[in-house]
């Protein structure tokens, strides 16, 4: 069997922020720009993305996978024009899903998160 590496762990939240099992990597609550526009916060969590995919040696090429959750599902042009600017072709699959967040702020606040798995 693989060993399970956990990174970023958060005893409060129960969870582990970054996980790599079978040469998979599972990241969690990318998030960026809390309270302003919604394409600020798609940029701000494709850059949180990016930048902890980093910590472990990894860039956005190796996303096969992501799970896009909205305040406002009406916003998928938004990201869809983020992900154009940011993959140049090589996309992953993807989900989009619309929920309320459970943060601080309400419809001023978080608009847009996104959860990767990647490909080491």
């Amino acid at each position: 069997m693989n060993k399970i590496i956990r990174h970023e762990i958060n005893e409060d939240w129960a969870l582990a922020g970054i996980v790599e099992a079978g040469g998979f990597v599972f990241v969690s609550y990318c998030v960026g720009n809390i309270g302003q526009p919604i394409e600020a916060q798609i940029n701000g969590a494709f850059d949180d993305l990016s930048k902890r995919l980093g910590s472990i040696g990894l860039t956005l090429e190796s996303v096969v996978k992501v799970d896009a959750l909205f305040r406002d599902i009406w916003n998928i042009p938004l990201m869809e024009k983020v992900i154009k600017q940011r993959f140049h072709g090589q996309y992953p699959a993807r989900k989009s899903i619309q929920t309320e967040f459970a943060h601080r702020g309400g419809d001023s606040g978080m608009l847009f998160q996104l959860d990767a798995i990647a490909c080491r």
